[in-house]
C-alpha cells in the first residue's frame, strides 16, 4: 500500500513538473525515476528484483533484442532500451541529412515544381509534412518545413502562419501512420511486438483517410487568406535554385541512400527479423562512418536530453506497473465500460486525445500500454485494436493545443523568431476542430473496420 501511494505521488509530481516547466523535463523524469528506485522499490517494496526488472539492462545482451521475428513484448516492463537506441540512431541519421542540406533542397525543389504558386505549395507541403513524419521525427520535419515556408513567404509575399499550422497538424497525423513516425508509436510497437507493416495496415489506413479530410478542412479554413496571397504576382526568375541548398554533393547522395536503406529495413523488419534496435544502431554507425570528420559534430547535435527524458520516464512508469497501479486503472476502465468493447475504445481514444492535448503524449502512452495489456487479458479484448486506438488518440490529440506536442512548440517558436506570432486563441480556433474531426473520424473507422 505504501509503495502504491509513493508510486502515484511521484508520477503525479512528475506530470505537474513537466507541465509547469519549472525544470527541464529530462531533469524532472530522471529525478522522479531515482525517487522511484529509492522510495518505491527500496522503502516501499524492499525488492531488488523490481529494480533489476525496471532497469531492464540484461535485455540488451540477449539475441531477441537485436534479431527476432518481432520485438519482445516483455520489454515493456521498465526501461524500453529498444525505443531509446532506435530514436538515437534516427537522430544521428537526420542530423547527417540536415548537414548536407537535404531537407531545404527537398522543400525548394517541390516549390519550384509547382511554379511557386501559393495554393499548390500549401497543399503539397501538407502532404510532404505527413510523408516525412512517417519516417523522421516530427520536430525535425517542422523545423525545416517552417523555416523554408517563412523563406518562401518572404519571396512570394504571403502570410506563412496558415501554412505552418497546417504543416504542424499534418506532421502529427503523418507520425501516427507508422511505427517510427512518433515516439508513442515506437514505444507501442517495441513494447507489444508490432511491426512497421502492422502500423501501416492499421493506423496508416486511418491516417491516410484522415489526411484527405484534413486537406479539405484546412483549405476551407484558410481559403480567404490563400486566395488573397495567390493574387500576388512575383517574378520567380531570380529565386535561388534548389541545388544551391546542397552543401555537400557527395554527402547528399550518401545521406539519401542511407535514408532509403532505413526505410527499406523498417518496412521489411518483420520479415528479416532485424529489430528496430539493430536498425537504429546500424543506421547510426553507417552515418557516422561515412561522415568522416563531421562525425563528432553530428554526435554533439544529438538530443541527449530527450533520450534521458525517456529513461527517467520508463522508470517512473515501471513503478506504477510493479506496484499494480496500472492493473487497477485497467480494471476501472473495464468496469466503466461494462465489458463493452466499443465503449472501451471510445474511452481510450477520447481520454488519450484530451490528455495529450495538455500533457506530453509520450509519458501518457508509456503509462497506458500496460493498462491496455491488462484490459485485453481481463476483458477478452483484442490487444491490437486497443493498441491502434491508443496510438491514434495520443498522436492526434496533441495537435489541439500549442503545448500538446513538440512539433507544435517548434512550429510556433520558428514563426515567432521571424516576427509571426501565433497566440493560443488563433492556434486553438483552427487546430482544435481539426483534432476533433480526425479523432471522431478515426473512432468511426475503427468501429467500421474491426466490428
Amino acid at each position: 500500500m505504501i509503495a502504491q501511494v509513493l508510486a502515484v505521488l511521484i508520477f503525479l509530481s512528475m506530470f505537474v513538473l513537466i507541465v509547469t516547466e519549472i525544470w527541464e523535463r529530462h531533469i524532472v523524469t530522471l529525478g522522479c525515476g531515482l525517487l522511484t528506485l529509492l522510495l518505491v522499490f527500496g522503502v516501499g517494496m524492499q525488492s531488488i528484483d523490481a529494480v533489476i526488472e525496471t532497469l531492464n539492462v540484461k535485455s540488451i545482451f540477449t539475441l531477441p533484442f537485436w534479431y527476432a521475428a518481432s520485438e519482445a513484448a516483455e520489454s515493456s516492463s521498465g526501461i524500453n532500451w529498444a525505443t531509446i537506441i532506435f530514436i538515437a540512431g534516427m537522430m544521428i541519421m537526420v542530423e547527417g541529412m540536415a548537414e548536407v542540406g537535404f531537407f531545404r533542397w527537398l522543400c525548394m525543389k517541390i516549390a519550384k515544381l509547382v511554379h511557386y504558386r501559393v495554393i499548390p505549395i500549401f497543399v503539397t507541403f501538407m502532404i510532404l509534412s505527413s510523408f516525412l513524419a512517417m519516417f523522421i521525427d516530427s520536430i525535425t520535419v517542422i523545423l525545416f518545413l517552417a523555416a523554408v515556408t517563412i523563406e518562401l513567404s518572404q519571396l512570394l509575399k504571403f502570410n506563412p502562419i496558415p501554412m505552418i499550422l497546417s504543416e504542424v497538424f499534418c506532421a502529427n497525423l503523418g507520425g501516427s501512420a507508422t511505427m517510427c513516425g512518433d515516439p508513442p508509436n515506437i514505444i507501442i510497437g517495441t513494447s507489444l511486438g508490432y511491426s512497421f507493416g502492422d502500423f501501416i495496415q492499421n493506423t496508416g489506413v486511418l491516417a491516410g483517410i484522415s489526411l484527405i479530410a484534413v486537406l479539405i478542412y484546412f483549405y476551407f479554413a484558410f481559403r480567404k487568406e490563400l486566395a488573397k496571397s495567390a493574387e500576388n504576382v512575383t517574378d520567380t526568375s531570380a529565386f535561388p535554385e534548389p541545388k544551391d541548398a546542397i552543401t555537400d554533393r557527395r554527402g547528399f547522395v550518401i545521406s539519401t541512400i542511407i535514408f532509403l536503406c532505413a526505410v527499406v529495413m523498417l518496412v521489411t523488419h518483420a520479415q528479416t527479423g532485424l529489430t528496430v534496435a539493430f536498425i537504429g544502431t546500424f543506421i547510426a554507425a553507417v552515418t557516422l562512418i561515412t561522415s568522416g570528420r563531421k562525425a563528432p559534430k553530428l554526435l554533439k547535435r544529438v538530443d541527449y536530453k530527450t533520450l534521458l527524458f525517456f529513461i527517467g520516464l520508463f522508470v517512473v512508469v515501471g513503478g506504477l506497473e510493479q506496484t499494480g497501479i496500472l492493473n487497477i486503472i485497467a480494471s476501472f476502465i473495464g468496469t466503466i465500460s461494462g465489458g463493452n468493447v466499443m465503449l472501451m475504445i471510445a474511452i481510450i481514444i477520447w481520454v488519450s486525445a484530451v490528455a495529450s492535448a495538455f500533457i506530453d503524449n509520450i509519458p501518457f502512452a508509456a503509462t497506458m500500454i500496460p493498462v491496455i495489456k491488462s484490459l485485453a487479458a481481463t476483458q477478452g479484448v483484442d490487444l491490437s485494436i486497443l493498441a491502434w486506438t491508443l496510438a491514434i488518440g495520443t498522436d492526434i490529440g496533441g495537435s489541439a493545443t500549442p503545448i500538446g506536442a513538440s512539433a507544435n512548440v517548434v512550429g510556433i517558436a520558428t514563426a515567432a523568431k521571424e516576427g509571426y506570432i501565433i497566440k493560443w486563441g488563433k492556434y486553438c480556433k483552427v487546430m482544435a476542430p481539426a483534432t476533433i474531426i480526425v479523432v471522431l473520424l478515426s473512432m468511426l473507422l475503427i468501429y467500421a473496420r474491426y466490428f
